[in-house]
């Protein structure tokens, strides 16, 4: 994606973003953060959030829990559409295929997730929605 970027319209997340950006990917030390670049499913342009991910092998896995609100994040939205991507952790990039974890394989992925941040199931008890769990993948 050699396009210009566009950063999440969340204020909070703009700035994260920023210092992801900043320190080379390590924004906050001790915490495990990527940034997450999808292509927008109805603008077609390439958007950029920041997420806390856990990882499961060489898999990357992060929560679509969009703060525990009743809708499913916009980039989840985007990989629902377009499942290739482009991370970045740490200074280094790569591309990346996605798909949301299956019935079968969400249990264990989201224990994974709430052992490194409980608030996920704080978020997931306080909305209607099932939070899907993302797995990502290098590509190739």
């Amino acid at each position: 994606m050699d396009e210009e970027i566009v950063d999440s319209p969340d204020a909070w997340v703009a700035e994260h973003i920023r210092r992801f950006v900043e320190t080379d990917g390590q924004p906050r030390p001790g915490m495990n953060d990527l940034l997450l670049t999808t292509r927008g499913r109805r603008s077609g342009k390439p958007r950029r959030t920041a997420l806390l991910y856990a990882r499961d092998g060489d898999r990357y896995i992060v929560a679509a829990s969009n703060s525990g609100a009743d809708t499913h994040p916009a980039w989840y939205l985007n990989l629902v559409a377009e499942p290739a991507a482009v991370v970045q952790v740490g200074t280094e990039k790569f591309p990346v295929v996605t798909r949301t974890a299956t019935a079968a394989e969400k249990p264990r992925l989201w224990r994974l997730m709430v052992a490194m941040t409980p608030e996920y199931q704080r978020y997931q008890e306080g909305t209607g929605r099932d939070i899907p769990v993302v797995i990502i993948e290098r590509a190739g």
